[in-house]
């Protein structure tokens, strides 16, 4: 499933995966779920979205300076991306990125999105140093072109159990927004 959003966007979202009862059913990755809940509500809070809450594709939702892609196309079993699918969607996440040139900040939601992006990113030409930059909650590490940040997944898993809160999350996105305000960064 291909992400959506502004083509104009600075910042990019990358999740895991379409869930089987949100993005899979609905046709847009988190739309008609709990997680997309969660990110809808911060990404509106934060004024990359035009509304709190997303339950269709026709719905009115339209995100502003946002593009919100996947690491993994389709919903796995048991929510659970295996490597050889990680390894056949790394080229659709890669041309993703390329087509958005005027991203400035991506946000990789959890450790699987942050180990996808990064080599993604590679393929799209941006130097990653060695050994990668470790994922972990308000993670933030300067690229060049971009910054990358890491945020816990918005999972029902992690929020239900208070491992990400809204708070934690809006933290991260107002670093992010702050971020793509810094007219230097741009994909070439």
């Amino acid at each position: 499933m291909p992400g959506f959003g502004d083509p104009a966007a600075r910042l990019l979202v990358v999740g895991l995966a379409p869930a089987a009862n949100g993005g899979n059913r609905t046709g847009r990755v988190f739309t008609g779920d709990s997680s997309g809940d969660f990110l809808f509500a911060a990404l509106y809070r934060a004024g990359f979205a035009s509304q709190a809450r997303s339950v269709s594709k026709d719905d009115g939702l339209a995100l502003r300076e946002a593009w919100i892609a996947a690491a993994v196309r389709c919903a796995p079993p048991d929510n659970r991306p295996t490597p050889a699918e990680f390894a056949r969607c790394q080229p659709f996440l890669a041309r993703e990125i390329a087509a958005l040139t005027n991203v400035r900040v991506v946000l990789a939601l959890g450790a699987l999105a942050w180990r996808s992006t990064l080599a993604a990113l590679v393929q799209t030409g941006i130097a990653v140093p060695r050994p990668a930059p470790v994922f972990a909650h308000g993670a933030q590490v300067d690229l060049g072109r971009v910054v990358l940040f890491g945020s816990y997944h918005v999972s029902r898993q992690n929020t239900n159990t208070g491992r990400l809160t809204a708070a934690m999350f809006d933290a991260v996105l107002a670093r992010a927004r702050q971020s793509v305000e810094e007219p230097k960064r741009r994909f070439s």
